[in-house]
This record gives C-alpha cells, structure tokens and sequence, in this order.
C-alpha cells in the first residue's frame, strides 16, 4: 500500500511523536494502561508474537492473548477498574490504546500473510514486523536480527504481509547484526519497501545493550531516508529516557519524526511527560497495576488460561525505590505470593 494512504495513521501524528516500546514480558495490555494513567504515549506498541504460532492450532490460543487490546477484546480499562460486561450487547467495545500497533515476528512469509489479514479484524491501527530482536531463541529460529543476515526472506516477509492488509506496515531494526557498518546496506533496503514508518535501534545485535547508541549517526540515516522515501517516518530508538530527553534529541535532528522508550519507562513509568511523580502517586500507580492485574487474572481465568503471579515481581523496583527504607520493602514484597498480600505490606 502506499505509504499516504488515508489509513495511515502516522502521517497524522505530532512530531516529534513518543512510543512505548514493544517489550517482551513488560509491555502486555496490563502494563500499557498503567503506562496509559501515568501519561500516554503518542503510539502503543504490543508484545511481539509469533506468526508461526498464530499460524498454527495450537499456537494460536496464546498469540489472541498477547493481541489483546484494552477495552476492546480485553476486560482491562485505563478509565475504570469494574468487568466490562458489554460483550452480551450491541454496543461496540472502545479501543482504549488507539493508535495501537501490533508487532509480530517470524521467518516464514505465508504465515506473515496469515497474521497481517487478522489484525486489522482484532482493531489494530498498524502492523510492525520485528527484525532486531536479539534474543538468541528468536535469532536461532530465524527472526529477529537475525533477518539482517537474510535481506531477501526480509523483503518477502514484507511483501507478503502487505499483500493481505490495508493496514500500514513499518518496521523495528537495528544498525546490523555484528557490524554498525552494515547499516550502509540494510536501512536502503528497508526504506526501498516504501515502508510507513522504520524504528532504528542504534546499536548493533552484537552490541545488545552494552554500548551507547550511536546517534552520531542519525543525520547519516536521516539522509537515506531522505533520498530514498521521504514519506517513511524515522523512528530513533536507543538510550532514551523521557520525554525531556526527546525533546532535546528532535531540537539536535530535526529530520527525526519520533522517538521510542523502553528502558526509560523502569526509571519513571511517568517518562512520556514532564511530571516528577511523588512516592505516593507511584504508590497508588503500583496499586492500580495490582488492580489491573486482578482483573486480567479472572479473565484469563474463565477463558481456561492463566495470568502468573511471578512476572508481577519483576515491576516493583519500579515504584519502590530510591529512599530510604525502599530496599528492604522490596524485599518484604518479594516474598508475597499473591496481590492481596502485596497491598497489606504496603498499608
């Protein structure tokens, strides 16, 4: 499709605009909406999921799950913490997360096809195909980064995906997959797929998250985009913390259009303003996380799944830290088992 079309959302975003970045175990549809209350990004990205598994009877039970959307196909709601009892009536859900992108990953560019005709029916705003991803399970199996080492499947992969929506397709990367000199080849390639937008990580798959991003880069990458397809927005990725930090890069590179937090949103789930949160706003922001918890619990629970308790333990540092005494209530809260005793340890 074109990357004008009326159904492409990103041309009508502010710029610089801000998205949570997609985040495995972190950015499910619990996570968002607290995200959400605290100060909503421009755009929300989902979990990646599998295409193959979407693809396949018995993975697709859990891939639904993970496509979930806020007050859309799911009882969690940034406005109000009662069940949606409305999936008996006529009146249609409200998508609560839009615009909402869902991003998927994979090898194999049927089953790509596959995934893309379904999301635009499960009220997605866009489709975003992960390609620097640098888990070594997903890049053994072919995804991920691991597409920069095979441009053509990463083209077709594109191209099948495009075949079967109207919905616009854009891209994650990273510079290369060893080297940051193999940008020089694999961003032209991307900008050629007339892409709507492409988010670039500024590191290497090599480099994981052990080096600083290389921004120096950016008017480089700016210019590619530039001859190449100038209506594809650049998204940066990499280091940034908060709006602040956003502001200041797009005043620097201007050619930019938006930025991505992810790390940025564990040092201050308040990172998409400008607000300095209080220990009781990120109290009661940490209740409402446990609320929200419950409720996606239950529901997972009465389709025959379950929401584990575990991965919740993982989120306290957010909200706890930084005073004193915020150590040893970690470690009181690390020894509850459920939400119930979470909130008598904070009362």
């Amino acid at each position: 499709m074109n990357v004008a079309s009326a159904e492409n959302f990103w041309q009508n975003l502010p710029k610089p605009f801000l998205i949570l970045a997609p985040m495995e175990g972190v950015t499910d549809v619990v996570f968002r909406q607290v995200v959400a209350k605290a100060g909503r990004p421009d755009v929300f990205f989902t979990e990646f999921t599998n295409v193959s598994s979407f693809a396949s009877e018995k993975g697709k039970h859990d891939a639904l799950e993970r496509l979930d959307i806020a007050g859309l196909s799911s009882r969690v709601c940034s406005e109000t913490l009662k069940t949606d009892n409305s999936s008996n009536s006529n009146t249609p859900r409200k998508n609560l997360e839009s615009p909402i992108v869902a991003q998927i990953w994979g090898k194999n560019p049927e089953h790509f096809g596959e995934t893309a005709a379904a999301l635009s029916e499960l009220g997605f705003s866009g489709l975003d195909i992960n390609m620097g991803c640098p888990d070594k399970h997903v890049n053994k199996a072919g995804g991920g980064a691991a597409l920069i080492k095979t441009p053509e499947l990463a083209v077709e992969c594109i191209a099948k995906a495009r075949e079967k929506t109207s919905l616009p397709i854009s891209v994650k990367t990273r510079l290369g997959f060893t080297y940051v000199e193999e940008y020089k080849t694999w961003l032209p390639l991307l900008f050629r797929q007339n892409l709507a937008a492409l988010t670039v990580h500024l590191r290497t798959r090599k480099e994981m998250s052990k080096v600083p991003a290389h921004y120096k880069l950016i008017p480089e990458i700016v210019k590619i985009r530039d001859d190449i397809s100038p209506n594809t927005k650049l998204i940066i990725n990499g280091d940034i913390m908060d709006k602040n930090q956003a502001l200041e890069l797009s005043l620097k590179y201007p050619g930019v259009d938006g930025f991505m937090i992810g790390r940025g949103v564990f040092q201050n789930p308040y990172c998409f303003t400008s607000h300095k949160p209080s220990r009781e706003e990120l109290t009661e922001l940490f209740l409402y996380h446990l609320d929200l918890f419950d409720l996606r619990a239950e529901e997972l629970s009465e389709r025959g799944s379950r929401y584990p308790y575990e991965p919740l333990k993982h989120f306290i540092k957010i909200y706890f830290s930084g005073f004193d005494g915020s150590k040893e209530l970690r470690a009181k809260m690390m020894e509850c088992k459920t939400t119930r005793e979470l909130r008598e340890v904070i009362r």
